[in-house]
């Protein structure tokens, strides 16, 4: 019992140690970012399906902004992602760069749960909320834009075929853009399941007008079978002449933008920022 105890304790502390230090880029005006925290942006009966809206310092009170959508991993809402370090750190870095940031948790869960579905629904409604409130939390809803960290890539492929679009641009940091390699053999419901929720499944034979799509590599990623599967979006992207942006940090583990302390992180987490720049105005 003991040692299941200390086994459990251990992973506690090593997923601590994973989400909860800061992005290793900072802005001025950072600490000046004010904070809405806990919204109850669904009507689903769950306790922690809630959202933080990190709002530019200084704006006018009908001054209005780009919106940038903060979707984390499978983590299971009852961990409370959207309070990381890492999230936290983002929402406050985007506010800073002139963008209205939303961290919320959804129910994307570690298998058996998964939920994936049920966390698509958690966006649209994450969206709805956004748009229904604009004005209160000084966002331009017209200006979207959706960045996805580890398998909550899994979650931006409706957002990439759905019309009317939802969002301008899509940010993807080490993320599973296809999960289609994770059915069983001869399973193929499973895998229509796991195509509707791979981002490859969403490139047309001609893709030149898909919104724009940054994404960030990890070159030494310890998530087995990540990069080939990030690898085979982006060579099938490049084939069908969709417009990405794609940078690799050689030596960048999974979160390297917090994990990894050196200038390529910083380098890239620029290059994020800049984009969400460039495709929300």
């Amino acid at each position: 019992m003991n040692e299941q105890v200390d086994s459990n304790q251990s992973v506690a502390k090593s997923l601590a140690e994973r989400v909860n230090p800061p992005v290793v880029y900072r802005l001025p005006g950072m600490d000046k970012v004010r904070v809405i925290s806990n919204l109850k942006y669904s009507e689903v009966d769950n306790p922690h399906l809630l959202m933080d809206v990190y709002i530019p310092p200084g704006l006018k009170p009908q001054e209005r902004r780009a919106v940038v959508v903060l979707i984390h991993g499978g983590a299971g809402p009852e961990n409370k992602p959207k309070d990381w370090g890492i999230f936290q750190s983002w929402g406050r870095l985007i506010a800073a760069a002139g963008m209205v940031a939303v961290a919320f948790t959804h129910r994307f869960s570690p298998p058996p749960q998964s939920l994936l579905a049920e966390a698509a629904s958690d966006i649209d409604s994450a969206i709805n909320y956004l748009r229904s409130n604009a004005e209160s939390i000084h966002a331009n809803a017209d200006h979207l834009g959706v960045c996805a960290w580890s398998s909550g890539g899994a979650l931006l492929r409706p957002l990439l075929t759905k019309e009317p679009r939802s969002a301008r641009c899509a940010l993807a940091f080490y993320a599973m853009l296809d999960l289609q390699q994770y059915a069983p053999a001869g399973d193929a419901a499973a895998l229509q399941f796991l195509k509707e929720f791979s981002a490859i499944a969403a490139l047309a034979e001609d893709s030149a007008t898909m919104i724009p799509m940054w994404i960030a590599r990890a070159g030494r990623d310890e998530v087995p079978m990540l990069n080939e599967a990030l690898d085979r979006f982006t060579a099938r992207a490049l084939a069908v002449n969709a417009p990405i942006t794609v940078i690799n940090h050689p030596s960048g583990s999974h979160g390297f933008d917090n994990q990894n302390d050196d200038e390529r992180s910083r380098e890239i987490i620029r290059s994020a920022i800049e984009f969400m720049r460039t495709h929300l105005g």
